[in-house]
């Protein structure tokens, strides 16, 4: 069984009578959303439709943590933002001057990209929800009960407590009227008021119940979000699902603070870019985006990546040729139907797209093994495909051929070959006789075949041999030879797609030494 399904079925189990169920993630905005924090929302996505596949209503919500610290500056924002370290991302402007804030900057990207995948959450945004005192109960509830919420966050760390610290704590952020920080130090809560003095100097006594500036602590504002919103389903990062993790922590406060059963929880774990060993980080800048990632993948492919896995297993996405790899599997899957698959793959073939219907579309490998040859023209590509009796709209050309376009200038330059515009002598020179007599035999190949089967047959023959291993290294050097003649490289792309890519004439030009 899937995994998404394994899951929803559990939820039914779990909540025989619920009517609807209840889908969480979230994400902070503290920089543009990488694809390692895409697989939060996509495993909610997937489990959400494993549901309403089993007949049930869903509620899929989405929280953006913009009341949330800023706590570091990104590399790819400006240094001086440093100034704004301590202040709420909704509170902070854009970076790049055209949103309201900092927050619905990083949150439009990541949203915009969303819809690219057809997937549409309710998005809550958490400065809002704060500042409309939609929590001012369960945030005086906590300030009432922060002694006990003391001994439960103690319970989880192994350093001793200092001896005034469980007088002294207070569950909840205050970010001051005056500079916006939270640099505050409270003085103390009774009669639901709040005091506090700022380290900008500014001090003031809040009405909790009124207040618009107070926010709870991330292990106490997790579970009461499960319990305002009945969550019963949200998965986390592993970093998130030790045994002092934060969803132990939150679900011991969830059920003895706000007497809510946590929802079930499953933990994920990370993405990683390929050759760099690294967690990916908004901060660090060692990340790509969904958006990035869509230049190159259509949205079914980067679903069935995501939907093939556990979420417990970590995986690394590479730019190299893993991107040819992962196109080739996936169209192999999808002209295959159901033939030759397993249970899984079936439904996160499903789970990625509408209908497992293989759909009229060049294959990615075949469009870049071209394109480079074509000067990168996409109406070349069009009639080179159709002369190989593959007919496409333009639009469905233009759309492969500049994610292909896009994958080779900006990860794979080896690719950006060019035919020879003059014949490379000294290197046919340096050729034996047996060799040349090879490249004359495929001219005469050339000038004979009607059509690529039968092409490649005698092209295979010109250089036979009984003993097969001798066979296959003669055809090796045979394509090398050709490769080098006409592309100046060892490698290229097959040798059909060279021929009508480059065209006979054009080929026999650079071939022919006798002329």
């Amino acid at each position: 069984m899937h995994w998404a399904y394994r899951i929803a079925e559990k939820l039914i189990a779990r909540h025989p009578d619920r009517e609807t169920f209840v889908c969480a993630s979230g994400i902070s905005p503290s920089g543009s959303v990488h694809i390692g924090n895409f697989r939060e929302v996509v495993t909610t996505f997937f489990v959400v439709k494993a549901l309403q596949n089993l007949g049930k209503k869903t509620r899929f919500i989405f929280s953006w943590d913009d009341f949330d610290r800023f706590r570091k500056v990104p590399k790819n924002v400006d240094p001086s933002f440093k100034q704004y370290i301590g202040m709420p991302y909704s509170e902070i402007p854009c970076p790049y001057g055209c949103h309201s804030s900092y927050a619905d900057h990083f949150e439009k990207e990541f949203e915009l990209s969303l819809l690219q995948f057809g997937i549409v959450p309710e998005f809550i945004y958490q400065s809002e929800a704060y500042k409309s005192k939609r929590y001012n109960t369960n945030i005086l509830k906590a300030l009432k009960e922060r002694k006990q919420i003391y001994d439960i966050v103690i319970g989880y760390k192994t350093a001793e407590p200092g001896g005034d610290e469980r007088e002294e704590y207070y569950p909840v952020n205050v970010y001051c009227e005056a500079c916006r920080k939270d640099i505050v130090h409270i003085m103390g809560f009774e009669n639901n008021l709040l005091s506090y003095v700022c380290t900008c100097s500014h001090s003031n006594v809040l009405d909790v119940k009124e207040a618009t500036n107070i926010k709870l602590n991330w292990k106490i504002d997790w579970p009461m979000r499960w319990m305002v919103e009945d969550v019963v389903f949200e998965p986390g990062g592993r970093d998130h699902s030790s045994a002092t993790g934060s969803y132990r922590v939150s679900m011991d406060i969830a059920s003895k603070i706000f007497n809510h059963q946590a929802p079930l929880y499953e933990p994920y774990d990370f993405i990683g870019i390929k050759g760099t060993g690294e967690k990916m980080s908004s901060s660090s800048g060692n990340n790509i985006t969904p958006g990035e990632l869509l230049n190159i993948y259509t949205p079914e492919v980067i679903l069935f990546m995501f939907a093939k896995y556990q979420p417990s297993a970590a995986f690394h996405i590479g730019l190299d040729d893993d991107v040819v790899r992962n196109y080739t599997e996936f169209e192999r899957y999808r002209e295959s139907g159901a033939k030759q698959m397993n249970e899984d793959i079936i439904t996160a073939l499903a789970l990625s797209v509408e209908t497992l219907k293989n759909s009229a579309r060049p294959t990615f490998s075949q469009v870049a093994s071209i394109l480079p040859l074509v000067n990168f023209n996409k109406d070349v590509l069009k009639n080179v495909l159709k002369k190989m009796g593959e007919d496409y709209s333009s639009d469905l050309i233009k759309e492969v051929g500049n994610q292909a376009e896009f994958w080779i200038r900006n990860w794979v330059p080896k690719k950006v070959i060019s035919v020879n515009t003059t014949k490379n002598v000294p290197y046919y020179q340096n050729l034996n006789a047996i060799e040349q007599e090879w490249i004359k035999e495929f001219i005469k190949v050339l000038q004979v075949s009607t059509d690529s089967e039968h092409m490649m047959t005698d092209i295979y023959a010109i250089c036979n041999n009984e003993d097969s291993k001798i066979k296959r290294n003669n055809q090796k050097t045979l394509f090398r030879i050709i490769y080098q003649l006409v592309l100046n490289t060892n490698s290229g792309p097959r040798i059909p797609i060279l021929v009508h890519s480059v065209g006979k004439e054009k080929l026999v030009s650079l071939l022919d030494f006798d002329k």
